[in-house]
């Protein structure tokens, strides 16, 4: 931890501070307690705003209800970011600490003023015309001093230090809450609801109620035995400011004094991959003892109460699945108290408030789900309305408007219910979602190929994952006449992967049925043995995913090098896999290398014709996948001279 009387420094975790350049603005700055003062974790850009003329100010009602569901206890606002063309840097940064401050009282339940945080708060500027950030802070002690910070660092491995020093713990908990209210009355049925909400939460500070603790590392020969804590032993007061870390050599084995670090992977086979996905996992569970031995007996006693009017019975549910981020040294006590119980709260308050406006008649099916987006180094969690369907236009705002405050692309669907974290960690889960999404093929079989022997260019290879179909596969005989069935098989796993379409990869017969549909086959197609090109694969692509795609022609072989750099901003800006179809041969390109200056390039080539069983290894070796020059060093070509090429460049969709 930084000491307070030495020159502060802002360290710097995420790889891109300033999401929309050039965009006058405010960015909310988080950081976390177990991190050393003025280190910022993530950024979060405000989308909501008052109306003119007070545009340019924070809606902190709206901000503060996305952000107690968007972040997980363990990180929280230690400053703001405002984007501005105006020279008058102190007085922009004291708007931005305020704006933080007073965010912080928000989420923390302290709109009306009082308490305004226990730690420093960063304002930082960026002028919107040069790009300069200028930082200053806020001691918590003197809040009306403002002190110009000079010294900053960039972390140049971000996820290693969030996941070396952290960890997650997650908890469901399904909750039925039923409830009566006077039928006649059903004005009064909001109060009740409200009144058997705060009963619930009342249960989650119960002396009576228990946590198991345990670990979600199943897959690990290292797993200890659950800990279980009591409600008694818990402290829900104390500050984490007050809180003592527990020492890494920790000996007592009293659960009081366990950290999360008890339930850690102490050993890791090959090397540490540090990433949301791959870090530690706790799982905490939330039991009701009604068990506990008194010291005075007694017989058990039912109580009745009549109503006194005919009444209505609802039955609300929810399912709480609440993420944490801890430090792996924090006991299990702070991290049930201070991270689980109010995770647990929060979400439960989202909920009902949600629900409210239509509690009497259809309540919205609302769901919890946990995202590790790109470009942020922590989970995120979204509740998302079941009610609707993923494409629907309410749902796909919603996501439309995450990806706005988290710098997102606005053309890649990263935020579905596809995309959520599988945080389950067990050897059958992670079989079933193999399963599911299609892994048992080989995938990304380019990775660690050999090089393709262009001296000084550049890469541009396909984007995202995807599965490699090629000859006999499923034991269907398609020698000879099914490579560009297989090309498409691998495209459409490509979409299939990226999250854009949910459908299985079609079979051959599916194919063609696609093409008897639209018109553009006869019946007597299904079931024949006919070729298809470049044209019959973009009438399948765009009936089966609404996709478009670009066709190039090319009189001969010898013409590839010319559209290399064309082909090369497709895998820039589109990265899908090309399929190349040259009179009976077709083969997927997967990326060109290609030096500007000299002319040289390759081509990276998935060659469908392959009749072998799924090795990596016999299929790198064989060339199956490998890069290939338009005339290799020999002068043999691979694309001939006088052959006719359609080349078919699916189009990423613009969607969210």
């Amino acid at each position: 931890m930084e000491k307070e009387n030495e020159n502060p420094t802002v360290r710097i975790l995420c790889p891109k501070l300033v999401i929309i350049k050039n965009e006058p603005g405010l960015q909310w700055l988080i950081g976390s307690p177990f991190f050393p003062p003025l280190t910022i974790v993530s950024t979060f850009r405000c989308i909501h705003t008052l109306p003119p003329p007070n545009s340019s100010s924070p809606d902190f009602d709206k901000e503060s209800e996305d952000l107690r569901t968007l972040l997980l206890k363990g990180f929280h606002i230690i400053g703001a970011l405002i984007v501005r063309n105006n020279c008058d840097l102190e007085h922009i940064a004291r708007e931005a600490i305020e704006a933080s401050r007073r965010m912080a009282r928000f989420l923390s339940g302290d709109d009306d003023g009082g308490k305004s945080g226990n730690h420093d708060l960063i304002g930082a500027v960026a002028d919107s015309d040069t790009g300069d950030i200028h930082f200053y802070i806020s001691r918590r002690e003197n809040l009306s001093s403002l002190e110009s910070v000079t010294s900053f660092v960039y972390e140049d491995h971000p996820e290693k230090y969030v996941w070396e020093r952290g960890c997650l713990l997650k908890c469901e908990l399904p909750i039925k809450l039923p409830f009566y209210f006077p039928k006649n009355s059903p004005s009064d049925a909001e109060k009740i609801y409200l009144h058997a909400r705060e009963a619930v939460v009342a249960k989650f500070k119960d002396q009576q109620v228990a946590f198991m603790v345990e670990t979600l590392n199943k897959t690990s020969a290292e797993v200890c035995c659950p800990v279980v804590l009591r409600g008694v032993e818990l402290d829900f007061h104390a500050d984490f400011s007050n809180v003592k870390l527990s020492a890494e050599d920790y000996q007592d084995s009293d659960a009081k004094f366990l950290p999360c670090a008890h339930f850690c992977l102490k050993s890791i086979p090959g090397p540490p991959v540090f990433s949301a996905e791959n870090a530690d996992k706790i799982q905490v569970s939330v039991l009701l003892n009604r068990s506990e031995k008194s010291p005075k007996s007694a017989v058990p006693v039912a109580e009745y109460f009549p109503a006194l009017e005919e009444a209505r019975l609802l039955v609300v549910g929810f399912k709480l699945e609440v993420l944490c981020f801890a430090a792996k040294d924090l006991p299990l006590t702070h991290a049930v108290s201070k991270l689980i119980v109010p995770g647990l709260v929060d979400q439960l308050n989202t909920m009902t408030n949600k629900i409210l406006p239509n509690l009497l008649t259809q309540p919205p099916q609302l769901h919890p789900y946990h995202f590790s987006p790109p470009g942020v180094l922590h989970p995120i969690t979204v509740i998302y309305e079941l009610s609707y369907g993923e494409t629907e236009m309410k749902q796909v705002e919603v996501r439309r408007s995450l990806h706005m405050r988290l710098g997102l692309p606005s053309d890649r669907p990263l935020l579905r219910i596809a995309n959520a974290l599988d945080l389950s960690m067990t050897k059958d889960s992670a079989r079933s979602n193999s399963i599911r999404m299609g892994s048992l093929r080989l995938k990304d079989v380019h990775i660690g190929i050999p090089g393709s022997g262009v001296s000084g260019g550049f890469i541009s290879l396909v984007q995202g994952s995807y599965e490699y179909h090629h000859y006999l596969q499923d034991g269907f005989d398609d020698s000879g006449w099914g490579c560009a069935y297989r090309s498409l098989q691998t495209i459409i796993s490509w979409f299939r992967l990226q999250h854009y379409t949910s459908i299985d990869v079609p079979s051959h017969r599916e194919i063609q049925e696609s093409l008897v549909d639209i018109g553009d086959k006869d019946p007597s197609f299904i079931g024949s043995r006919e070729w298809i090109g470049a044209i019959e694969l973009s009438f399948v692509l765009d009936k089966l995913l609404g996709v478009s795609c670009k066709v190039i022609n090319m009189r001969s072989g010898a013409e590839f090098p010319e559209k290399c750099r064309e082909l090369a901003l497709h895998f820039e800006y589109q990265g899908t896999p090309i399929m190349i179809g040259g009179g009976v041969l077709a083969y997927t390109l997967l990326g060109v290398d290609y030096n500007e200056a000299s002319g040289d390039c390759a081509f990276l080539i998935l060659d469908p014709h392959y009749t072998g069983n799924d090795e990596l290894k016999k299929i790198v070796n064989g060339g199956w996948c490998g890069w290939k020059k338009a005339v290799d060093s020999k002068g043999k070509n691979f694309f001939l001279q006088d052959k006719f090429y359609n080349l078919l460049l699916p189009q990423r969709p613009n969607m969210v």
